[in-house]
């Protein structure tokens, strides 16, 4: 009996380990808050330095990059609005992350409008897309 459990533990820590050699990422997963009455909400990228700033009223995302030196910056992704006035509430627009690390999908949770987004250091390959 001894020597079956020892086996099935024995096992038991190979897939284990097993398991935690084949992890793609170093990037801790964030869930994001359950309250939708919030303004902003933060994602992670699978860049370990990088975070997209969602206002979820107008739909405007901020590329926030932080460092440990003097590096840390913020950038708009998009400057226009998709909603304003009282059409903005809070909770609206929300960030679905895809297997592209640059590419996230955007979806007007009221509408059903939905773009893709691109995050990149290089401004001539960031910016956010309507999806017809």
């Amino acid at each position: 009996m001894k020597k079956s459990l020892f086996v099935f533990f024995l096992c038991l820590m190979s897939f284990a380990s097993t398991n935690a050699q084949t992890s793609t990422s170093n990037t801790k997963t964030t869930v994001a808050s359950p309250d939708s009455n919030v303004n902003f909400r933060l994602y992670q990228t699978n860049n370990r330095w990088t975070f997209l700033k969602l206002d979820t009223r107008t739909g405007v995302i901020m590329h926030v990059q932080y460092s440990t030196d003097s590096d840390a910056m913020q950038y708009e992704l998009n400057s226009m609005p998709l909603a304003e006035g009282e059409d903005a509430k809070s909770g609206r627009f929300f960030l679905y992350p895809t297997e592209n690390t640059f590419n996230f999908i955007l979806l007007d949770q009221v509408d059903g409008r939905v773009w893709q987004v691109q995050w990149n250091i290089d401004k001539n390959k960031r910016g956010i897309w309507r999806i017809y």
